[in-house]
């Protein structure tokens, strides 16, 4: 039988080849986000990328996962959940496109946006075709068909690119011939925002030949039954996707500056995105993982496999985290100036994202065990962390509360999870491993600080002659290799492992 872990593998570079070009180009895009918009500017598109992210988790209904649920199931026709899932959220997405429509201007003004009712239209508009695009790209990985996955991916991200390219560089010069007036005249969040939607319009159109080819077969019943699977599943993701963004739409009311939230905002949404590695990873290593764990739950030795995988992919979170903490001031160089006073949080949000991938690793108990309605416990618990921490210390430490309270958040989560998994659905997950991992971590992103207290301070690219850097980085280069060698030693013979679970 072939290595589980490199089909896992596998799947997740083929997956990531589209992921990492969208992060790799939002990425380079931060550069110029940061020196042609304003801080605030920047807030108002990271507060409307929020509202985007908790509101698609609505209409998707939790369907996508309750489609590889169901689609694995014996008996049941893979067809019928799809056209199924397909209902559902195609009828609930353009009816909420509809209200946003209708009542665009209404909700412009109450965000405090007047005149940008244009811009409501336009997130409505990527909630409904990302909705229904959203379970067409679960059809594809239920299907195994990867590569289509990563080409649909790649197109949209390009389209965005380039209505980026053609928003900032091209339009302001030429603008004042355009009489449809679907951006302002001059660089704004407008411009970000048309760019996503013009992609997502683009992605719907890819798959309109799949849909011709399809033949829908509804079935009210299995759709009942899919809703009571997966709507538990939504409600539990609800307060897990607010959780991850609540602290942007916080902002507005807590900062410790209310005439300049948005630049707070924005700058800590800029320090975010130097952690797009990290989210980039736990993405890539989501879309292949979730249809493996499922596919493979019935399979003799399945949890021992499970196991196994937790501590690769802990080991290489912490490579991630440690290669950007160790070169820090080099990724500093990415943002504007305006925007680097919030570098700081950038080790604090690595290691948040380390947590929340552990997290989903954890969480699977609750999916492969159909108790989907404990995940409603666990991701409510973490929302009162994020509410307490952001509404008590956000009014004096600002963008410093929104980082503490997504890790404290998703340590809680992760906590909670382990302790009913090792209950319900017991995986016998190196603990002892696990922490000897973290705790290598720990050390050498202590010694790091130590060494360049004692022997760097204040040695930063442009502040100091280019061979003093070359020796802080060579150190930190070092400090990377021995990490790379003492998670060598902890994860000794797990990989053979991995071949014979079963043993």
């Amino acid at each position: 039988m072939a290595n589980p872990l490199k089909q896992l593998a596998g799947e997740t570079a083929v997956y990531g080849l589209s992921t990492i070009l969208a992060r790799i180009i939002n990425f380079l895009f931060v550069p110029f986000y940061t020196r042609l918009l304003t801080t605030a500017s920047y807030g108002v598109v990271t507060e409307f990328m929020a509202y985007i992210a908790v509101l698609q988790v609505v209409l998707v209904l939790g369907l996508e996962t309750g489609c590889f649920n169901f689609a694995n199931r014996e008996g049941v026709n893979p067809r019928k959940v799809y056209s199924n899932a397909l209902a559902a959220v195609f009828g609930t997405s353009f009816s909420f496109l509809a209200l946003m429509v209708l009542f665009r201007e209404q909700i412009s003004s109450a965000l405090g946006y007047h005149g940008f009712g244009n811009c409501i239209i336009y997130v409505g508009g990527i909630l409904a075709l990302d909705s229904i695009t959203a379970i067409l790209f679960a059809k594809l990985r239920q299907e195994h068909k990867a590569f289509k996955f990563a080409i649909f991916k790649t197109v949209k991200i390009l389209t965005e690119t380039a209505a980026n390219m053609v928003l900032f560089f091209w339009y302001p010069s030429h603008s004042a011939g355009c009489a449809l007036n679907l951006v302002s005249q001059t660089p704004d969040f407008t411009y970000v925002i048309f760019a996503i939607f013009i992609s997502s319009v683009v992605c719907g159109i890819l798959f309109i030949p799949d849909l011709l080819r399809f033949s829908f077969e509804f079935d009210a019943r299995l759709l009942r039954q899919m809703l009571s699977y997966s709507i538990p599943l939504m409600i539990a993701s609800l307060p897990g996707i607010v959780n991850d963004f609540l602290d942007r739409i916080l902002f507005r009311y807590f900062d410790t500056d209310p005439e300049a939230w948005r630049s707070s905002l924005g700058i800590f949404q800029a320090a975010v995105k130097l952690s797009v590695i990290m989210n980039l990873f736990i993405q890539m290593f989501r879309f292949a993982a979730e249809p493996f764990f499922f596919q493979r739950a019935r399979d003799k030795g399945s949890r021992q496999l499970y196991a196994i995988v937790m501590d690769f992919f802990t080991a290489f979170c912490g490579l991630i985290l440690l290669g950007v903490f160790l070169y820090l001031d080099i990724f500093a160089l990415v943002l504007g100036k305006d925007f680097r006073s919030g570098m700081g949080v950038v080790p604090i949000m690595l290691l948040s994202y380390m947590l929340l991938g552990m997290l989903f690793n954890v969480s699977m108990w609750y999916k492969l065990s159909g108790k989907t309605n404990m995940a409603i416990w666990i991701t409510m618990a973490g929302l009162v962390v994020t509410v307490i921490v952001n509404v008590v210390f956000m009014p004096r430490f600002s963008f410093w509360a929104a980082a503490f309270g997504h890790l404290a958040s998703y340590l809680v989560m992760f906590v909670i999870s382990a302790v009913l998994g090792n209950k319900y659905y017991p995986v016998p997950y190196s603990w002892k491993r696990i922490l000897s991992l973290m705790l290598s971590i720990a050390v050498i992103c202590v010694a790091t600080l130590l060494i360049d207290r004692e022997f760097f301070q204040g040695i930063a690219p442009g502040a100091v002659p280019a061979g003093k850097i070359l020796v802080k980085l060579a150190v930190h280069s070092v400090l990377l290799i021995v990490y790379l060698a003492v998670a060598a030693f902890i994860l000794k013979g797990r990989y053979r492992q991995a071949l014979n679970p079963e043993a």
